[in-house]
């Protein structure tokens, strides 16, 4: 069973992020709230189809045994479909012991998980994920259910981050690591905007690739350091750039950003997850505020 996508018009990532509204007594083992769990994914270069077969989710409470809820119809998933604030549920007002939590662990079946490439003619490769099936993908990071409160929480899955070519070989597995963070849904705002056209004349992005227009890089806090994917300066996520046919421009949107602090930077250079420390030019960098529940507008004219 498919099940259908959802939009929120509030976005981004980070991990250790409390509910709101307080969490129930420790000493009150029969309280329980209800949560909700939802994933979505910051974008990928070179990859058409990142399939991920999510079988089941586990939860940690500080002081209790392992939480656990079956999932299905994640082998007919394409990660790459949940970009810009769109995000597909995993389970929907599940009641849960009350109180403090410390891990989430996805457990996935390598059997069903693929990836394909477009730059090999959308070949298919089988995507390795260690431990996939016992242990899981594991997102450490406190977060809280409150007692007879409902919260909802979203997983972001860096697929950019996440699956890297561990041989460099264009026929090898492919190798899935973890790259999940976790935001509270009632704590996120989003940044978007458009990049002027001529900018991206200018740095002739189709000398890299006829379909890519560029990146917008996020960065925490204001007056950050530039950086690229794997280094000390990583930002929180990347933002593809994508022309809007009845807008006429070139959009982006970074979703799921915890409210507060940002820098923002446009680059048409490729970033390869495996290299670090590349040498990017970036442009039109300015710092951003981002508000919980709202949206911000940053566009790039760089001259």
């Amino acid at each position: 069973m498919k099940r259908s996508l959802q939009f929120f018009t509030i976005a981004a990532l980070s991990a250790g992020v409390a509910a709101c509204g307080g969490s129930s007594s420790s000493s009150d083992s029969e309280a329980t709230g209800t949560v909700s769990f939802g994933i979505t994914d910051a974008p990928a270069t070179n990859l058409s189809n990142v399939t991920v077969a999510f079988t089941e989710i586990r939860l940690k409470p500080v002081d209790g045994d392992w939480v656990s809820f079956p999932l299905e119809g994640f082998e007919t998933v394409n990660m790459l479909d949940l970009q810009g604030g769109i995000s597909e549920p995993l389970i929907t007002d599940e009641e849960v012991p009350a109180g403090e939590y410390s891990q989430i662990r996805l457990i996935v079946d390598t059997e069903n998980s693929f990836v394909t490439r477009s730059d090999t003619g959308d070949t298919e490769y089988s995507l390795a994920v260690p431990s996939g099936e016992q242990s899981g993908l594991k997102l450490q990071g406190d977060f809280v259910v409150a007692a007879d409160t409902s919260t909802s929480f979203t997983i972001d899955f860096d697929v950019r981050k996440a699956v890297v070519d561990p041989q460099g070989e264009a026929l090898a597995n492919f190798m899935l690591r973890p790259a999940l963070r976790l935001v509270n849904n009632l704590e996120v705002g989003s940044i978007a905007g458009a990049v002027d056209e001529s900018t991206i004349i200018q740095v002739q992005c189709a000398d890299n690739d006829p379909a890519f227009d560029g990146m917008v890089y996020v960065y925490q806090g204001s007056d950050a350091t530039t950086g690229d994917l794997g280094s000390e300066n990583e930002p929180v996520l990347t933002a593809p750039v994508a022309f809007d046919g009845e807008a006429s421009e070139y959009n982006y949107t970074a979703a799921f950003l915890v409210e507060g602090e940002y820098t923002v930077s446009y680059t048409c250079d490729p970033d390869d997850n495996e290299v670090a420390n590349e040498e990017l030019e970036f442009l039109g960098t300015r710092n951003v505020t981002v508000t919980a529940g709202s949206q911000t507008t940053a566009n790039f004219e760089v001259e």
